[in-house]
């Protein structure tokens, strides 16, 4: 009887160690807002499945503060032993990412450190982004047991580590063995198996986590070109709708393009709800007044200004942590996108008219005018001519001249109803008219 209980016990302690299971997640290369949702995937994934740890190889010069401030949440919440393992490097925001694992193990010659916020040119940023990246670094080192002192010496150059044999005037970086030995780190491992081995789970499966094409097309359009690019399609596509009669391929490829950036920035927590309701407002208002108000007043200027702020909201992420580099960054890229989104504009508005595409779209037979339409043969002649509007030009509309009507635009301008205006000059196939004084 004896022998079966025994026979049993083994065998359940077998099946426990072969059913265990250590997920392995890369956090390599420039740290972006595109990696966050990968590394809450493997927690979560790791959590469901009962994983016995996470084993996070890092390598990396670091990135985005605010991109490394979501990783390490989701790595402190996780309810699932982590583990760095620093494959070469984990500078900057890489150094907060390592902290914020319960344990730190390095390979031979690798290092860790020099995390002060600084712009893409390196140059160090106000003392506003120093001291709350110190308070990460602190925060972070002391939920799992390191050395605050030596967390915040790694971001502040100022901060004198009275133990640790270095100039006082350089930031902190730590080799490998340093970390060990001032307890940064637990202990130095060549590998994966390695690292296996020490903390017990030689036998367990390893499940390695690559990002799959979701969270890579995310990572993809949240490239600052590739954003640019969406902005710039959406504006585009707004436009034409509104100068054009109907729904067309344009107003579609623009509402796409905008649901992609916004649905990007929203899961990249850039953009929350209030950013897209803020920018349909806009839309709504400036589409108000160009079909419902006479003029360009107020509702046309408010409806551009929060179209504008719900575009740069969804460039950065929370204002108060966002730093100098990162605003100053966005508001270059919407500007950049704004003057080439211009550009594009006006040479539709004035080329278009003249392409082959567009002459399809256009009237270019004569009708009788009991047709409610009419195209005239040479509109040169038409210059300087008199007539009177039959529809609000808002710029577009109608008017009359010599019993013949006539599409025409303005040059911008409100005109109403039954109004005498003359035709100032003929750009292409459109005629444009002015109110006559």
């Amino acid at each position: 009887m004896k022998k079966i209980f025994y026979l049993l016990f083994i065998l359940f302690l077998s099946s426990n160690i072969y059913s265990q299971v250590i997920y392995i997640g890369d956090i390599v290369g420039d740290i972006d807002l595109g990696i966050a949702p990968y590394v809450k995937r493997v927690v979560k994934e790791a959590e469901e499945n009962k994983a016995q740890a996470i084993i996070f190889r890092i390598n990396t010069f670091g990135g985005r503060v605010d991109a490394a401030t979501q990783i390490k949440d989701a790595i402190l919440n996780s309810k699932v032993k982590t583990i760095a393992f620093i494959d070469k490097r984990a500078i900057s925001a890489g150094a907060l990412i390592a902290l914020s694992c319960e344990k730190i193990i390095m390979v031979p010659g690798a290092s860790m450190g020099a995390s002060t916020v600084v712009d893409q040119e390196g140059k160090k940023q106000a003392e506003k982004y120093q001291s709350y990246m110190r308070s990460e670094m602190r925060a972070t080192a002391e939920k799992n047991g390191r050395r605050t002192d030596i967390a915040q010496a790694m971001v502040d150059e100022t901060i004198v580590i009275a133990d640790l044999k270095d100039d006082s005037t350089k930031l902190v970086t730590l080799t490998a063995e340093e970390a060990v030995k001032y307890k940064m780190a637990d202990t130095i491992l060549a590998s994966i198996q390695e690292v296996k081995d020490y903390f017990g789970f030689s036998y367990a499966e390893t499940k390695t986590i690559s990002s799959n094409w979701a969270e890579d097309v995310v990572r993809f359009l949240s490239n600052p070109i590739i954003s640019s690019l969406l902005i710039m399609i959406g504006l585009v596509g707004l436009f034409t709708e509104i100068k054009t009669p109907g729904w067309g391929l344009a107003g579609t490829a623009g509402l796409i393009a905008l649901s992609l950036f916004f649905g990007t920035s929203y899961i990249l927590e850039l953009a929350t709800i209030w950013e897209i309701i803020l920018f349909i407002i806009g839309v709504i208002l400036l589409i108000v007044e160009i079909f419902v108000i006479p003029g360009f007043g107020i509702a046309g200027i408010m409806g551009i200004i929060l179209m504008i702020a719900a575009l740069f909201f969804g460039l950065i992420t929370d204002i108060d942590i966002a730093t100098t580099n990162a605003i100053s960054v966005a508001i270059i890229q919407l500007a950049s996108t704004f003057v080439l989104t211009g550009i594009i504009i006006y040479f539709l508005w004035k080329f278009l008219p003249k392409s082959q595409t567009f002459n399809k779209l256009i009237l270019s037979e004569n009708l009788n005018f009991k047709s409610g339409y009419a195209a005239t043969p040479d509109i040169e002649k038409l210059v300087g001519k008199i007539g009177k509007s039959i529809t609000d030009l808002r710029p577009a509309g109608s008017i009359v001249i010599d019993n013949e009507r006539i599409d025409v635009v303005t040059e911008g301008d409100y005109i109403e109803k039954n109004v005498e205006v003359i035709v100032k000059k003929i750009e292409g196939s459109k005629v444009v008219v002015v109110k006559n004084n």
